[in-house]
């Protein structure tokens, strides 16, 4: 019978293990940010469209690394629940932009504390050099023959 803290060859698997760490930190970011009622995934959105001013749904899943079906549903209950309008481009009615409503901007206002108390909480626990070469070396990632390379945050 397998117990928890068995050893398994599968322990050696880099997806394996780069899954475990990112469900385990999407957990502590969206335990911070539980008070305000958002999902790390959700901040993420409302930041970058905070940033951009605004962005249509393929670049922000193509800007966040999400599904494009699955930007649309997300991006769609933020709209349900009035943090952001979905309106069609004016220069091409088929592409939707997505922009922050004034609750968005005060959620996000709101949310933004508890996201950086987070980031200060978990370079405090890994250590900043740790992180940040974490965050390098991720950028540095390559699959197949295509680097993904993503921006500089």
């Amino acid at each position: 019978m397998l117990s928890a803290n068995q050893p398994l060859g599968i322990d050696q698997c880099n997806c394996s293990a780069m899954r475990k760490a990112s469900r385990q930190i999407t957990r502590f970011y969206d335990d911070h940010l539980e008070p305000v009622g958002l999902r790390i995934t959700q901040f993420l959105i409302l930041a970058a469209l905070e940033e951009a001013d605004g962005a249509t749904v393929n670049v922000l899943a193509e800007r966040l690394d999400i599904e494009r079906t699955a930007m649309g549903k997300m991006v769609g209950f933020l709209e349900r629940d009035g943090f952001v309008s979905i309106k069609p481009s004016p220069a091409d009615r088929r592409v939707r932009i997505v922009e922050l409503t004034k609750d968005g901007r005060l959620l996000h206002k709101r949310a933004e504390p508890l996201w950086e108390k987070a980031q200060q909480e978990f370079e405090q626990l890994n250590g900043g050099a740790n992180i940040a070469t974490l965050r390098q070396g991720l950028r540095q990632i390559t699959i197949g023959d295509v680097a993904k390379a993503s921006p500089e945050n």
